[in-house]
């Protein structure tokens, strides 16, 4: 774990873009709340963030048959998840979430990553408790809390879907098999009782979420055909635009992801017959072949976003953009707009998906990543909400067809019951 005396602005001078882009994500998210405040209206302990009560601690799964097939880890480790069984009337449904932790796109970067849990189960904690959309407590979580719920550790680099052969570095192999871990995970969990699902929920944070997008119609497909299958991503709507400095950043980033670990071939066919194989990772491409009623909760100004794909480190070498990437209220009226031309891009990047009929979308105004997997920010009294709805409202609304929901907030600062993050 982090040192919790760490602060972010030493990590952020630190380790630069690589680890700004290729390991962040879901993990820096983890680190800030260990570095950082919250912001709103009154303080908020941190303590309270993710946890109301004491949760059930659950245990680490590993597959260690998974190494006959090639499914490891980036060091060759098997993979893992975390189970807790269902109860009642939800014994027969179930609710996976993939976690989230970047990715990477050098053998560099993906070396670094293997002696950490987003690359070798060996450094995953053995048990981990479970909140928000993972929570079994009704008050926290009142349409999931007594199904079956699955953690899905990220150890891979590419979202579950790296497929190439096995590369040296510094005289140790790195492993790029996230599609395998994803069909191991898979077979597992489907002889454990997800075969007999009547109702399913595949979500994601981050590039867990991404995974999500991916992989949602193979889910489906792996399902009995009488049961409701439906896709959460959450954080994950990765925006395929240049830089403050006019330089498409994360489309060469993630063209580096791409071609090192294989990732085209568990790409949609037709999008890597119409664009170069790395546009067809951006979830703007990915969603328009995805067949399965699919929810996004996504802040529009994700800080995650704003600090690594509209203002980079790279793209900022005199530093103005620092106060603003650290706490959204230290932007200036130019930055603002900049950042509401970002707000723009992302709902003209989702036109065509608010007119989907069996889609649902929850896009928010705060200054903030991953928003599922914390009590705080998913179902509590103190929840983000629009139309005075909390995101897990929002989306059991959706996944049991009480009513259409597609949730577009008003322009940043309209919002008070956001929760903004603010990097010391």
């Amino acid at each position: 774990m982090p040192n919790p005396r760490l602060r972010s602005s030493v990590w952020w001078r630190k380790w630069g873009k690589e680890i700004a882009i290729g390991a962040a994500g879901f993990t820096i998210f983890l680190l800030a709340l260990k570095s950082t405040s919250w912001k709103k209206e009154s303080d908020l302990d941190l303590n309270r963030v993710s946890i109301q009560s004491d949760p059930a601690l659950i245990d680490l799964t590993l597959l260690p048959n998974a190494k006959d097939r090639g499914a490891v880890c980036l060091d060759g480790s098997p993979p893992g998840y975390h189970l807790q069984k269902g109860f009642g009337s939800g014994s027969n449904s179930w609710l996976l979430h993939i976690e989230g932790g970047g990715w990477c796109d050098t053998l560099a970067s993906c070396s670094s990553r293997k002696v950490t849990a987003l690359g070798s189960s060996d450094h995953m904690d053995h048990q981990v408790s479970f909140s928000g959309i993972l929570s079994d407590g009704k008050s926290q979580n009142p349409d999931f809390f007594n199904w079956n719920k699955v953690k899905i550790r990220y150890c891979d680099g590419a979202s579950l879907a790296g497929n190439m052969e096995n590369e040296a570095q510094n005289g140790t192999t790195l492993f790029f098999k996230g599609q395998l871990i994803w069909e191991a995970i898979m077979d597992e969990l489907l002889s454990v009782g997800l075969a007999n699902a009547r109702q399913a929920l595949l979500s994601g944070c981050s590039a867990g979420g991404l995974a999500t997008l991916i992989h949602c119609d193979d889910f489906r497909e792996l399902l009995p055909k009488g049961a409701t299958v439906k896709c959460l991503a959450d954080a994950a709507f990765f925006l395929d635009e240049k830089d403050v400095s006019g330089k498409p950043s994360m489309r060469s980033f993630y063209h580096d992801v791409v071609a090192i670990q294989g990732v085209a071939k568990s790409l949609h066919k037709d999008c890597i017959l119409r664009m170069e194989s790395s546009q067809c990772l951006f979830p703007q491409q990915v969603i328009k072949n995805i067949k399965t009623p699919l929810f996004l909760v996504n802040p529009a100004y994700d800080f995650w976003q704003i600090q690594n794909v509209l203002a980079p480190s790279s793209s900022d070498p005199h530093h103005y953009w620092l106060k603003c990437k650290l706490n959204i209220q230290n932007c200036d009226p130019s930055q603002i707009e900049i950042l509401q031309g970002f707000r723009t891009a992302l709902l003209n990047a989702l036109s065509d998906f608010q007119h989907n009929k069996d889609g649902g979308m929850f896009i928010n105004s705060c200054f903030i990543h991953c928003q599922t997997w914390m009590a705080n920010t998913w179902h509590s009294p103190k929840s983000p909400r629009i139309g005075n709805k909390t995101i897990a409202e929002a989306v059991g609304d959706w996944f049991f067809d009480r009513r259409a929901v597609k949730e577009i907030d008003c322009p940043y600062p309209c919002n008070p019951t956001c929760y903004n993050m603010v990097f010391g």
